[in-house]
């Protein structure tokens, strides 16, 4: 159980369901992409390419992450938070404050 579902489990809600579930495998692939484009840039530096070449896979990793970061917030948004407000109560208003929080720090980065 993750840190965030004991404690919701703690606090006496049922632990969230991720609502990228039916996603999981092609959220796993991209992110499995994603790491040997890192790898790459690892090898990049070993290999002493010109930094600029460097700097655009670094870009390449960065919109491939936020790419992922965005499908994750729209699953959220489309059912946990739905279904919170929906159900209403606080459970409600402690989803859309941590989608809040969470678009924050992606506009942050």
């Amino acid at each position: 159980m993750t840190h965030i579902s004991a404690n919701y489990t703690r606090l006496g809600y049922s632990a969230p369901v991720a609502g990228y579930s039916d996603k999981k495998e092609a959220i796993h692939r991209r992110l499995r992409r994603i790491e040997g484009q890192v790898r790459g840039l690892q090898r990049m530096v070993d290999e002493e390419k010109y930094c600029i070449e460097i700097l655009d896979q670094v870009a390449a990793v960065t919109k491939a992450l936020q790419a992922v970061a965005l499908e994750l917030l729209d699953d959220h948004l489309s059912h946990c938070v739905t279904d919170a407000i929906a159900a209403g109560g606080h459970d409600a208003r402690v989803k859309v404050v941590e989608a809040s929080a969470a678009i924050a720090r992606l506009v942050r980065s």
